[in-house]
């Protein structure tokens, strides 16, 4: 597997709970599907083994809309501080697939999450970017950062959500 071969979109968000909480949100199937993903989309988990090597196998259903596969392929973790994975569309078995809104999207993307904690609060850091791309697909991951940004905040609001649930 090659290394990352464009610019990175980096994403940081802080939040008001401790890391082992976050952590908890991102590596527990039932608390991962109730804040993964768009606002406004339903999700379910079908597979999920939180291990180096496991597999994250997701769908997201847009409202009047068909089913929206997806995978993280997990490759290293360091608890609670350091995630690393592969996101990518997929089909219901995992197999990896184009994305279905833009076929020239990269297949795989390579993320590094990192999460601090100071006075109780938790700074996620996600830098990702594209592996094994095409001159074209690393065009467009470069072209839709902004879009990515955009639908990171919604994600977020529902983990913010979540976590202040579980705070009270």
């Amino acid at each position: 597997m090659s290394e990352k071969n464009t610019q990175e979109l980096v994403i940081t968000r802080t939040f008001n709970a401790p890391r082992d909480m976050v952590w908890k949100a991102w590596s527990e199937a039932d608390q991962l599907a109730q804040w993964w993903g768009p606002k406004g989309f339903a999700m379910e988990v079908t597979k999920f083994e939180f291990k180096p090597g496991g597999m994250f196998l997701y769908n997201m259903q847009p409202p009047n809309a068909g089913k929206i596969w997806g995978r993280f392929l997990f490759r290293e973790m360091v608890a609670p501080e350091k995630l690393v994975f592969i996101n990518s569309f997929s089909d219901e078995n995992g197999g990896i697939t184009q994305n279905p809104w833009l076929p020239v999207w990269p297949k795989e993307i390579l993320n590094t999450m990192t999460l601090k904690e100071q006075d109780g609060k938790t700074t996620i850091t996600i830098s990702g970017g594209p592996i094994n791309a095409s001159p074209e697909e690393l065009k467009a991951f470069e072209e839709g950062q902004s879009s990515m940004e955009e639908g990171f905040k919604g994600t977020w609001e529902k983990l913010d959500e979540l976590l202040a649930k579980q705070s009270k």
